[in-house]
């Protein structure tokens, strides 16, 4: 299976669609997976000048990877500039994720991006992949590297990103860059308290994602290097919460992430 398979899905009556999983190597789906799933379900309902600007999903219950998802899409608005829509996903009949994502008729304006990709990072031609899925290669910088609280926040980390398969559909380009910014905010957080990383080393962590956003800011080209940064900006209740950014090698910013994630430590 390619990641354009899992993009494509089994259209249904009533703005209803259904997507294959896939076996990930700790047993649930990937939140990113189900993310990008369910913003190709609200896609296919939009007219195709209207891009994908932001989504906000929250995640309910661990998903199986053996069963297909089956998304229910809500056609919230239809307005002159802007389209909304929301997305259950769900499976045996119990939702799983929710996801609202907005989408923008393009229209011109000026340009400013203030977030500048200015590190003197090493490229990723040099650097081992670290990958955990076929669908994606992640070429991992050092901590040691990356001037720390650059942007505000802990704990900063940062990988050069892209998917294997090429998409010229710009829908597409879009729901892989979603599939790929569920990867790094539960690291952040991780990666920023030393206790947490000890946890983690002698395996007591459990986390999960629970609130998830992008915010798309130009058109992306999933299948070209991109570089993802993340920094865990606080920590409390065992819920961290980690803002980022991606850029294109070039140094363009192209689009913004936020995730609230479960970091809990194991007390037995």
């Amino acid at each position: 299976m390619q990641l354009r398979d899992l993009f494509d899905l089994d259209a249904r009556s009533g703005d209803r669609f259904v997507g294959a999983g896939w076996p990930y190597p700790w047993g649930g789906l990937y939140g990113g997976h189900i993310v990008a799933q369910a913003l190709r379900a609200a896609a296919a309902t939009v007219e195709a000048d209207r891009p994908c600007h932001s989504l906000r999903a929250s995640f309910i219950r661990r998903g199986d990877p053996s069963l297909p998802v089956e998304y229910a899409v809500d056609r919230t608005r239809d307005g002159r500039s802007f389209t909304t829509r929301r997305v259950v996903a769900s499976q045996r009949g119990e939702a799983i994720l929710t996801l609202e994502s907005s989408f923008h008729l393009a229209e011109p304006s000026l340009r400013a991006a203030l977030p500048a990709c200015t590190d003197g990072l090493p490229g990723p031609d040099g650097l081992d992949d670290g990958s955990w899925t076929p669908f994606i290669r992640r070429r991992t910088v050092a901590q040691s590297l990356l001037e720390q609280g650059r942007r505000g926040g802990i704990g900063r980390i940062g990988a050069w990103m892209q998917t294997v398969d090429q998409f010229d559909d710009d829908v597409l380009n879009r729901c892989a860059l979603a599939y790929m910014s569920d990867d790094l905010p539960t690291e952040s957080v991780i990666h920023s308290i030393p206790e947490l990383g000890a946890a983690a080393e002698a395996g007591r962590l459990i986390n999960a994602s629970l609130d998830h956003a992008v915010w798309f800011h130009r058109p992306v080209r999933a299948g070209e290097w991109h570089w993802h940064e993340m920094s865990a900006m606080t920590y409390a209740g065992s819920r961290g919460l980690a803002l980022g950014y991606v850029f294109a090698s070039s140094g363009e910013h192209v689009a913004t992430i936020s995730q609230e994630t479960l970091v809990r430590v194991k007390t037995r």
